[in-house]
């Protein structure tokens, strides 16, 4: 099958068969949305991508990319589900939130972003009671939304029960993660340790950075250099996957959402210099305290795994591989009881604008 047969396979598809629009404006977004893909496809539903300039095109020839808004439009999908901050609120369909990472609180006494209502929702696909309970007030408060507790569609993944198990490893491995946030990413300060300890430990190391920092060219001609003189480092680039997760050990950190992300496997985080420290952390101000945390969490002790655990729970106490499945009947429960019902949206006069400004596109 050509492309071009793919992308003429949604212009004749039965009109009645459900669509989902999933809406991707960063690389991240494949590792989130690609299991609600295949649901909907489990599903006998059609799944088109609308990408963003800002996402690179890592579409297989299997997947089908609509490319403007008119496309979009006459393709009239059920839901446009994002997992990002925004999305064209022109777009036809319910417009679903799923998120592009856990709340982490980055910065002290400043209202997280996760948070924030910017009017483009009609449901928040919340992950546990870590986000549930403060969207749930803010839907009784607002009154336009509605929230599901549905877990995090990227989680199911890491928790597929068809995965065969992983190889037993002969050595330790570290995977490093890192924030993008300014004053908080520890990515500068944790060049020479990496390099350093990939020398003198026998451990190998998964390195990933966010997709931000892929455009900084000296931060990724230092890293370069270290990859360039050790043979147990692999660089993942800014397109983490749960094999990831399933393969290391122990994450080192700093602020990132990663951090819950790595937690909920059931296995140890150090962090430096995080802005929300917790007993489920090992957490180290200085760098000559990294080598010690890091052993200390290779050997589990009884106390932290207990907090992480809890931790892990209070975050995404859906683990069973079925989160994508519950986004989509979230989807159907509220097209069958809610849409057309609830308050109207705020005007958002001025974004809308914006957006329209973005694509040139004012229809």
């Amino acid at each position: 099958m050509t492309e071009q047969d793919i992308q003429n396979k949604w212009r004749l598809g039965d009109i009645a068969m459900k669509r989902y629009l999933l809406f991707a404006s960063h690389s991240y977004a494949y590792s989130i949305l690609r299991p609600i893909e295949r649901e909907a496809l489990r599903r006998g539903a059609e799944v088109a991508w609308f990408l963003e300039d800002t996402c690179p095109d890592m579409l297989s020839v299997d997947e089908v990319r609509i490319r403007t808004i008119d496309e979009a439009i006459a393709w009239n999908p059920l839901a446009v589900i994002a997992a990002g901050n925004w999305v064209y609120p022109f777009l036809p369909g319910i417009k679903v939130e799923v998120f592009h990472g856990y709340p982490i609180y980055k910065r002290p006494n400043r209202l997280y972003s996760h948070f924030s209502l910017r009017g483009w929702w009609d449901i928040y696909c919340t992950q546990g009671p870590s986000s549930t309970d403060i969207f749930r007030q803010l839907e009784e408060k607002k009154g336009y939304f509605k929230v599901y507790e549905t877990g995090w569609p990227k989680s199911d993944d890491t928790f597929n029960p068809e995965l065969p198990p992983v190889p037993e490893r002969k050595r330790p491995c570290i995977l490093y993660g890192t924030t993008f946030t300014q004053g908080i990413t520890s990515v500068w300060d944790m060049a020479p340790v990496i390099d350093r300890l990939a020398s003198e430990k026998s451990w190998d190391w998964m390195i990933t950075f966010h997709p931000k920092l892929m455009d900084y060219p000296d931060l990724l001609s230092l890293y370069e250099t270290i990859f360039q003189k050790h043979d147990n480092i692999v660089f993942l680039g800014a397109n983490i996957t749960y094999d990831a997760f399933r393969k290391c050990d122990v994450l080192l950190c700093d602020s990132s959402s990663l951090i819950v992300e790595f937690l909920i496997t059931g296995k140890p985080a150090v962090t430096y210099r995080n802005t929300h420290p917790g007993p489920y952390l090992i957490d180290v101000q200085q760098l000559d305290e990294v080598e010690p945390a890091l052993e200390r969490a290779l050997t589990r002790p009884a106390e932290l795994m207990r907090a992480i655990d809890e931790y892990a729970n209070y975050h995404e106490p859906h683990r069973d591989g079925q989160n994508s499945a519950r986004v989509l009947d979230a989807i159907d429960d509220f097209a069958a009881n809610y849409q057309g019902r609830l308050k109207h949206k705020p005007l958002n006069l001025v974004r809308k604008l914006k957006l329209r400004w973005r694509l040139k596109y004012f229809k």
